[in-house]
């Protein structure tokens, strides 16, 4: 494909903050539009959406439970209303959980499952259709390395991001003949919110433990996810890329 990635559209989910918001902002100085994708967040995705904006392309803020068929199903009409379907979908909402597996809750599992791999699901779902009958489209996934290799008193996190690598690589093979290409992105550690639970001395710690010897910003890996969405990126499919500093290898 030679078509412009300027002109196109995304949809980041979890866009308010961290590397959904860094994703977003990355995308629009490419000159694509963005739908910046919140739960609760309102007032963190307008901020975003703003600030997208400022690069002369459309970017709005849209809400939904992407755990909820409906709720998804609702902003894609939503989109599509007001004519910002996207040629990009980059399925960024998570959250993580922290404890002994004997610890965890139900309710606990569900949440992580819900939001880090069925929100994935869903989305395929809600916004693939358009995409087969353009015979085009990028769906970039945003996994973590525990995905691959697990983490200790992370286990549901590990399970689902380990569910959104497989997804990947599946659901690659299912849509290339369709011009569709699905990778995933799986940082390393990240310096986000994510990693608030950490005092310094950890964080430090953690450092010492990368052979870069830092954590990754935020815009480092938006600006992998930005390659994956180049149109000239069609032979890149079913592909799990672990930006982590040489942490994992």
């Amino acid at each position: 494909m030679t078509r412009p990635i300027a002109g196109s559209a995304a949809l980041v989910t979890g866009g308010s903050r961290g590397i959904g918001a860094a994703i977003a902002r990355r995308l629009a100085s490419a000159g694509v539009h963005v739908a910046v994708h919140y739960f609760t967040a309102r007032e963190a995705a307008e901020r975003t959406a703003r600030e997208c904006g400022e690069y002369g392309v459309r970017a709005v803020a849209v809400q939904a439970d992407v755990r909820l068929a409906e709720d998804v199903l609702r902003m894609r009409d939503e989109l599509e209303r007001i004519g910002m379907m996207p040629d990009i979908l980059v399925n960024n909402a998570g959250v993580a959980h922290y404890g002994l597996i004997t610890d965890a809750a139900e309710d606990d599992f569900d949440t992580v499952i819900g939001v880090n791999l069925k929100g994935v699901f869903l989305c395929v779902k809600a916004f693939v259709p358009r995409m087969v009958s353009l015979k085009y489209g990028r769906i970039i996934n945003i996994s973590s390395v525990w995905g691959a290799v697990g983490a200790s008193c992370e286990t549901l996190y590990s399970a689902a991001k380990g569910g959104v690598n497989a997804l990947t690589k599946a659901l690659a093979k299912e849509l290339a003949p369709s011009g569709i290409t699905v990778n995933a992105v799986a940082p390393g550690a990240v310096d986000t919110a994510m990693l608030d639970h950490l005092d310094n001395e950890e964080k430090k710690k953690l450092e010492g433990e990368i052979p870069a010897g830092r954590l990754a910003r935020p815009e480092e890996i938006a600006s992998l996810v930005h390659y994956l969405a180049l149109p000239e990126s069609g032979y890149i499919t079913g592909q799990v890329i672990t930006p982590s500093g040489g942490w994992m290898i």
